[in-house]
């Protein structure tokens, strides 16, 4: 990765997929047009809102490099349009409800993947509370993140995660027939046999609102982990729910010592 301080020589694709988040959205894109690197395409793919979406992204139309706007068949398929858009060396992905901790994180992780040769790097997220962001209530650290982990449902943060273009050419996009997991199955497939260099930073480089999918109650948590158990398998990783299951009460302690 060419990267040359002060020249912002490495572009670097954000993509956002949202569907009626007039609520959130604004901030959202507010937090990437506030970050401090130069070299920034903002991806904003909509599905379709009725609610004042995309009025509120028209508004701020400058800030965004491409708007795609149109049906899709759920967040994977819309994640995919933003990174077949994208011209990106590095591609990140900044969900509609979430904000990036600071107004450096791209520069950091720039300056990261650059200076330890890394294809992929990833950190840690806080989320907060949906009507006060600024109230931490539970620390997703991805230090804890090993390949061998995968098949205990140990997964890197996604909001955190950088990848190189290179990665999705050579391992394919997200698959769309996952609801709740794609994230997960896309992290196991290009981890299961890791032949590039990836990193960790120790550092918070998203703020997660609570009440995303993967997190509305115990039937979202059982639909998660039937897929979590079938992106191991379609991996080639060997995994079982009583495995998949015993990590929660460790995930349990993030909730004890918040961090700001």
């Amino acid at each position: 990765m060419q990267y040359v301080k002060g020249g912002n020589k490495v572009k670097v694709s954000v993509i956002t997929a949202c569907y009626n988040r007039a609520r959130t959205i604004d901030a959202t894109i507010e937090s990437v047009a506030g970050q401090t690197y130069g070299a920034i395409e903002h991806v904003v793919v909509d599905g379709g809102s009725t609610d004042g979406t995309l009025e509120l992204i028209s508004a701020r139309r400058g800030a965004i490099a491409k708007l795609i706007t149109g049906p899709d068949r759920g967040i994977y398929d819309a994640l995919n349009k933003g990174v077949a858009a994208s011209t990106g060396e590095l591609i990140g992905f900044l969900h509609s409800d979430d904000v990036y901790a600071g107004s450096d994180v791209i520069q950091t992780v720039v300056e990261e993947a650059h200076s330890r040769s890394l294809d992929a790097l990833y950190g840690d997220v806080v989320f907060v509370r949906a009507e006060d962001p600024n109230r931490v209530v539970r620390t997703y650290s991805s230090r804890r993140f090993r390949p061998s982990r995968i098949s205990w449902g140990w997964m890197p943060a996604h909001p955190s995660l950088f990848v190189s273009r290179r990665l999705f050419e050579r391992f394919g996009a997200f698959k769309t027939d996952y609801a709740i997991a794609g994230d997960f199955e896309f992290i196991a497939r290009i981890f299961a046999r890791p032949s590039f260099k990836y990193g960790y930073v120790p550092k918070v480089l998203v703020k997660m609102r609570l009440g995303g999918v993967s997190t509305q109650g115990w039937r979202s948590t059982l639909k998660l982990n039937q897929e979590v158990l079938r992106a191991c398998r379609e991996n080639g990783i060997s995994s079982n729910y009583l495995k998949l299951f015993s990590r929660y009460p460790a995930k349990a302690l993030e909730f004890l010592v918040p961090s700001q």
